[in-house]
């Protein structure tokens, strides 16, 4: 997204500055009646489309992923820099406009932004590094050969130097080079170290811009009432209470309910309280949480479809010196970001522009595109900043019923959703039922895994599960799907984050069964995972394992590969006679390949511990009537900032491929965590979120 140069009748935001970078979200907010976008001044040189340097030597560099918290509008400009040899304090950062195919894939998960563009950035910096070199050489009639670049500028043998600001005219008429040389790692200067994050600052003194923060010329405001229970349709409202009110200039009906559009968010929430609605609430009126895990119970005494296996399973168990049984549940978990859904569009006769946090920008093209019918070309996604993400900024819902509302106004709007809209609203991760049958030889090493697994969503649900990385002779795992009526989607880290748990205690449970050290076991059985198993030794050796520990503290630990990174917690807990968990120490144990951003490394690591306690401490969503029964944060819980533990994050040296960081460190919490409870008390918890009642 470029900076627009003559700003007629044009509101501009412009976010932030730091002394030595900047981030710049910049977008174009139209006035009625002007054409949507705007044509910006072309830079002196612009060689791919990631990044721009203009004559003053102002590097830009583009970030087409979404910016929720993880620091990617820091960490893929680092990459760039690097490769391009840029002058950290002359770069600058713009978020991307949704583009079908100018950036490849633009939506944000799966840990996949940084390991996902790894290669691309780095190949755009160099690119335009070997670009400005030959202007160099053209300039002074020299060699490629005779001049390296550094620290933004070209140096010639002779001590000759021009800086890229001086090249960029002459280097945008040099031909793109065919094959690239990228720099060895021990010559980088940016990647590897501890660069604050560009968007801190603006953050810090509330300049930012979010979602919820847009404003657009003769805008409205929008809230939707929607079915109580999910897939429910309307039948009849009657809007004459509510349009009577101060504020409230129309009402109308969606395909998600019932829109009150007012002058003000708060008369929007007052109008759509005065609605009289009456409900068809389908088919899953009357279902529950109790009911679910009946259903669950019951597809569990069957074999589902197989998932994957080796050898088999069923026989080595019937010759097994010792059989252990086990289920585990796991439940539906709401994504409580901190920012409610929220997302402004402005549909005119053929056109529309929408400014939204998302994960999943072109998502939101394609969609308003569908809802219009117009050419993907006419729609353009503006994405702010995101106030938390966690997988459901994936979603369209919320930016659908903005395009909807506009269209049937004719006027720019912001649908903004209340928090027990988002929390009764959400796509959930999925709850899951477990069967687990183990089988361990006269010498305690295991010969028999079998893992069944029920729940609702699609095949996703055995990710992290289905391969377990332990050297199993005999495993089998299968699945049920069940349709249970409720909205499935991605909670950050999705499979590992129930499997992770499921595959990491009953792991233990096979340790204590055969009268071995847990850690010991693990790391006889990762034999063949070798990454997976350093981390698993680091996390033991920082963590002091086999160390006498105070009387009724113990130790747990736990290890889970996902989305390219390898992961080792280890928990130090104890517990009171209330049931209370006290959590005195926390290692983990990282090794995600090379690191970008050390800083951004451990927030991540840190932020994904703190999300996945909360899950495993506090939060459930259930099920009664066919509806959701938390509503808010005084009943659905988050970990509050005085009961956050010590976490150590060691990072491990690693030549490995690139992995991502946003996702990793969250599996192995809960397992690790529930082990070192058992270690303590003797109690195995294998049903989450843990209750207090359980352990007294």
């Amino acid at each position: 997204m470029n900076t627009p140069t003559n700003l007629t009748r044009r509101d501009f935001i412009k976010v932030s500055s730091v002394a030595g970078a900047g981030l710049v979200l910049s977008f174009y907010l139209p006035s009625k009646g002007e054409p949507l976008g705007a044509a910006a001044a072309a830079p002196a040189f612009a060689p791919n489309a990631w990044l721009t340097i203009d004559t003053n030597g102002i590097v830009t560099i583009t970030v087409a992923r979404s910016e929720m918290g993880q620091g990617v509008l820091t960490s893929m400009p680092m990459i760039v820099a690097e490769e391009l040899e840029a002058d950290w304090k002359n770069v600058r950062v713009i978020q991307a406009i949704s583009h079908p195919t100018k950036y490849g894939s633009m939506s944000t998960g799966g840990s996949f932004s940084v390991r996902g563009s790894w290669q691309n950035l780095r190949n755009a910096g160099a690119a335009a590094r070997e670009l400005l070199i030959a202007a160099a050489a053209q300039t002074w009639g020299t060699e490629t050969s005779a001049c390296r670049a550094e620290n933004g500028t070209i140096i010639h043998t002779s001590g000759k130097k021009l800086s890229y600001g001086e090249l960029a005219s002459k280097a945008a008429t040099m031909r793109v080079p065919t094959s690239l040389k990228l720099k060895d790692p021990k010559d980088f200067k940016i990647l590897g170290k501890r660069l604050r994050k560009l968007d801190t600052p603006s953050k810090v003194n509330g300049s930012a811009k979010f979602g919820s923060d847009i404003r657009v010329p003769g805008m409205l405001f929008a809230s939707v009432e929607r079915c109580p229970v999910f897939g429910g349709k309307v039948t009849s409202f009657d809007a004459a209470k509510a349009k009577a009110l101060q504020g409230v200039r129309d009402v109308v009906q969606i395909d998600s309910g019932i829109a009150v559009v007012a002058t003000s968010t708060w008369a929007a929430f007052q109008g759509r309280k005065a609605l009289t609605v009456q409900w068809n609430e389908g088919q899953f009126a009357g279902q529950n949480s109790a009911a679910i895990w009946k259903s669950f119970e019951e597809a569990a005494k069957s074999k589902g479809s197989i998932e994957d296996y080796a050898g088999s399973a069923e026989n080595a168990l019937t010759s097994a010196a010792k059989k252990v049984e086990a289920i585990y549940y796991a439940p539906l978990i709401a994504h409580a970001t901190m920012e409610p859904m929220n997302c402004v569009a402005d549909v005119r006769s053929d056109r529309c522009e929408i400014w939204v946090p998302t994960q999943s920008p072109q998502q939101v093209a394609g969609e308003a595109a569908r809802i219009l019918g117009f050419p993907l070309d006419k729609v353009r996604v503006n994405t702010t900043l995101l106030g938390g993400g966690f997988g459901r900024r994936l979603q369209t819902d919320y930016s659908s019923d903005a395009v909807r509302v506009s269209k049937a106004i004719g006027a720019p709007v912001s649908v903004v959703w209340t928090r027990e809209d988002d929390m009764q609203h959400d796509w959930y991760r999925p709850c899951t039922y477990n069967v687990l049958t183990g089988g361990i030889g006269k010498d305690g090493w295991p010969v028999a895994w079998l893992h069944r697994v029920v729940g609702p969503g699609s095949r996703g649900l055995v990710v992290g599960g289905s391969t377990p990385p332990y050297a199993l002779p005999n495993f089998q795992i299968d699945s049920h799907i069940k349709d249970i009526g409720v909205p499935i989607g991605a909670w950050r880290s999705v499979g590992p984050s129930q499997n992770g748990f499921v595959v990491e205690s009953f792991i233990d449970e096979l340790a204590y069964a055969a009268k071995k050290d847990p850690f010991e076991y693990r790391r006889h059985l990762l034999a063949g995972s070798a990454r997976l198993r350093r981390a698993l030794e680091v996390a033991a050796e920082k963590a002091g394992w086999g160390k006498p520990l105070p009387a009724g503290v113990g130790r747990g630990i736990a290890a889970v590969e996902s989305f390219g990174s390898a992961v080792a917690e280890v928990f130090e807990v104890s517990v009171e006679k209330s049931g209370k968990v006290k959590i005195h120490r926390i290692v983990a144990a990282v090794d995600c390949g090379p690191v970008v951003n050390p800083d951004t490394l451990e927030a991540q690591v840190e932020g994904g511990i703190v999300y996945s306690l909360s899950a495993v401490l506090k939060d459930e969503i259930t099920i009664a009537r066919g509806r959701v029964e938390q509503n808010n944060f005084d009943d659905y819980r988050i970990l509050t900032i005085d009961e956050m533990p010590k976490v150590e994050t060691h990072i491990i040296p690693s030549t490995e491929s690139v992995g991502g960081i946003g996702e990793p460190g969250l599996p192995p919490v809960a397992p690790a965590l529930c082990n070192a409870i058992f270690a303590a008390t003797g109690k195995r918890i294998r049903r989450l979120p843990i209750r207090p009642a359980d352990l007294q």
